[in-house]
Parts: structure tokens; sequence; C-alpha cells
């Protein structure tokens, strides 16, 4: 099974008066469609574009796996556990929230800031919080989130280039910059694929060059609960 969604059908968050505009992939915040809460262990796939001087204040979470991919410019994170990063484009942070943990994000550049942040349930809950910061992460190496059983992988495609996913219970694919043909069907900037037990598939850069995130799932989500 392969569903497209595409970009322009995100629900629109954000605050538009703080230089935040948000587009949400699933439920999240002020918006839910229970037909569209999850998908494997990934609850959401988050865009967010910060004005320059714009961010997310300390805020918590738990029993959360967040992993971000900046696009443009630069996020500074900084947390309870004491980590300060900046996190710039070919980076992948990957905060596990295990009992507890707060942050903050923030755009202190002159510039805009954008970046994709996708959460995924663990399979358990508890434990200690981490943080992981991958400096230029390769196209071979994979990010693993191992509490969700997950793998991200990047793809970064030259024009006609193409690259076989992963075979899994479940993929998503969303695009980052470009276009990819994917079954048929051109998947553009912006929008995602989900895919349910992926065999043999392969998507191919189309028209230019193209970057896309990939996550390999093995775990529907919580074992617990």
């Amino acid at each position: 099974m392969i569903q497209v969604r595409r970009g322009e059908g995100r629900y629109r968050g954000g605050d538009a008066g703080a230089g935040i505009e948000s587009l949400h992939a699933f439920s999240f915040s002020g918006f839910y469609d229970p037909e569209n809460v999850r998908f494997g262990a990934l609850v959401a796939c988050n865009e967010e574009r910060l004005k320059a001087g714009a961010g997310f204040g300390e805020h918590q979470h738990r029993d959360m796996e967040i992993v971000t991919w900046v696009v443009e410019g630069e996020l500074i994170h900084r947390d309870s556990e004491g980590n300060e990063r900046y996190v710039r484009p070919g980076d992948v942070q990957h905060l596990s929230a295990g009992s507890g943990v707060t942050h903050v994000e923030r755009n202190d550049g002159d510039g805009p800031l954008r970046f994709v942040q996708m959460w995924l349930m663990p399979r358990g809950p508890g434990g200690k919080p981490a943080y992981e910061l991958v400096r230029g992460i390769a196209d071979g190496t994979p990010l693993a989130v191992e509490a969700a059983g997950a793998l991200l992988h990047v793809r970064r495609l030259a024009p006609g280039e193409r690259t076989a996913l992963p075979d899994a219970p479940w993929v998503y694919a969303h695009v980052v910059r470009g276009t990819v043909g994917l079954g048929g069907e051109e998947v553009r900037e912006g929008d995602a694929a989900r895919i349910a037990g992926a065999e043999g598939l392969e998507i191919t850069a189309a028209g230019g060059p193209a970057e896309v995130l990939v996550w390999e799932m093995n775990a529907a989500g919580p074992e617990y609960g």
C-alpha cells in the first residue's frame, strides 16, 4: 500500500505573530483527526519555519523520540540535561525524552530557519533522557532510533538517480527538496509517502536533485499502555 499525502493538505499551525509557521502531517496540538494519528511509530512530522529571533520557549517532553533535520538556517537547542548545540543543514539531532526533559528551540540567527521535526513513540516508557547530534550525516549511514525500532535514512539524489527504499512493515518518505517518482506518482517537495509492507520499491529524482528523509520502521509503536 502506497499513500501519498500532499504538502498543501497539511494542517497549518504555529503563531504568525511570533514568527512561527508550522505545517503538521499528523494530528497535533489543536488539530485532531482520528484517521490521522500515527503511521507505524511515527506520530508527528512537522515542518517548522522560524523568523529571525523566533522560537519555542522552554517546554517538556516525556516518552518520545524526537529527531530534527535542519533544511535552512541554524537551530539552537538547549535542554535540562545541560546540552546546548547548534544544529545546521546536514546534521541530525536526536532527543530521547525518556522519563522527562525540558528544552528550548530557537532561531538566534539573522536569517530564516526551516527544519523538519519528527516524533516517534518508544516501545516502552521511562528511561534516562539522552541526546545525540550527528554532524554531516552520510547517505549510507542511517540514524538508529532503537527505542522506537526505527532507522532514519537520508537520501540526496542527483537528477535521474534512483535508490531502493528499505523493505519494512512501515516506510515513511518525506521529500525535503525536489521531486521524486515513486510507484508511478510524483512526490514533490513537502509531500510524503506512507508505505505499508514495502518490498522492492525505488524512488527516482525527477527533473533535478532531490533530498528525501526515509523512515524504516519495524514497530508500530508502544507495547505499553
